[in-house]
């Protein structure tokens, strides 16, 4: 008798876990389900103020790994940033340097490698540590992120006719973000060509630099979806006249990474000062803020009811 009654709370309990777990995947798969029906459309009509993780997850894995961008989807932001380069064999990989040395158990430029030869090698961790990770490729990150989470394909603006088979192949067009820095209107077309209305442009914009207001004024009188800012100081009036991009229905793209970019509202203030980092960014009309704190940004967003 008492054995029968073991037996039977042994089945209520798995029971239990299985439904649990079930439950589990149930949630997970609706979490990816809206993120894939709704982040673009959120991204065009400023809904929410958008977290873009920089590298992915790299303070907490190996960064422009699976693993980073993994870890990136499950805390809910909305777009991951990671960096293109081209092996020997013309084939694109993630990585942000040029050369291997910094990141990998490699030697040399990522151009004098052929992807079979990337792959015996192994990623380090953000103390130059050996990690069991491997250097992904551009279709084996799009793979991970398809229907979850917007991509922006940093350093990829060179590499378009190498990057659109992989879009094509993976059926991941509408997730991405391509950037170039100060391009003049008819070289982005000339690039892009039929496909500039496939893929989401967004021009990168650094206030203070030689031709910047020409460049500026042109965004403005011909709207993007999105354009990136980056300021040394929080003095030059451009950053004032943010508003008038949100006006026309431009998003504002600005990086708390380190205190160039944002003339020193960044992510490390933001662990002190959050509302004298983000808070004052937002204040300028900025509503996308790329961040090496994911996390803490969108813990302090949530805080205020802007974001989900």
């Amino acid at each position: 008798m008492k054995k029968t009654r073991y037996l039977l709370l042994l089945f209520i309990v798995f029971s239990c876990v299985d439904k649990n777990k079930k439950a589990l995947r149930n949630t997970q798969q609706e979490v990816a389900i809206r993120n894939a029906s709704t982040l673009l459309e959120e991204y065009l009509e400023e809904q929410n103020i958008l977290v873009i993780a920089h590298r992915a997850d790299w303070r907490n894995a190996c960064e422009n790994s699976i693993l980073a961008i993994e870890n990136s989807i499950d805390m809910g932001v909305d777009i991951i940033e990671i960096d293109l380069k081209k092996t020997s064999d013309n084939e694109l990989i993630l990585m942000h340097d040029h050369t291997l040395d910094r990141t990998t158990t490699g030697t040399g430029y990522v151009k004098d490698y052929t992807l079979a030869e990337i792959k015996e090698l192994y990623l380090k961790d953000g103390a130059g540590h050996k990690t069991l990770f491997k250097v992904p490729t551009l279709k084996e990150a799009l793979l991970v992120a398809k229907g979850k989470v917007l991509i922006n394909l940093d350093q990829s603006f060179k590499y378009f006719e190498d990057v659109l088979p992989v879009l094509k192949e993976t059926n991941t067009m509408d997730q991405i973000i391509i950037k170039g820095y100060n391009k003049p209107l008819d070289k982005v077309k000339e690039t892009l060509g039929i496909y500039i209305d496939s893929v989401q442009y967004m021009p990168i914009i650094k206030l203070g630099k030689k031709g910047y207001k020409a460049l500026f004024n042109e965004v403005l009188e011909h709207p993007f979806e999105g354009v990136e800012f980056t300021f040394a100081s929080d003095t030059i009036p451009e950053v004032a006249k943010f508003h008038e991009f949100e006006k026309k229905g431009t998003r504002v793209w600005v990086n708390a990474l380190w205190s160039e970019h944002n003339g020193g509202h960044h992510d490390d203030r933001a662990l002190k000062e959050p509302d004298s980092a983000y808070g004052w960014l937002i204040s300028k009309g900025v509503n996308m803020i790329q961040t090496d704190r994911p996390q803490l940004l969108l813990e302090y967003l949530r805080k205020k009811n802007l974001h989900n």
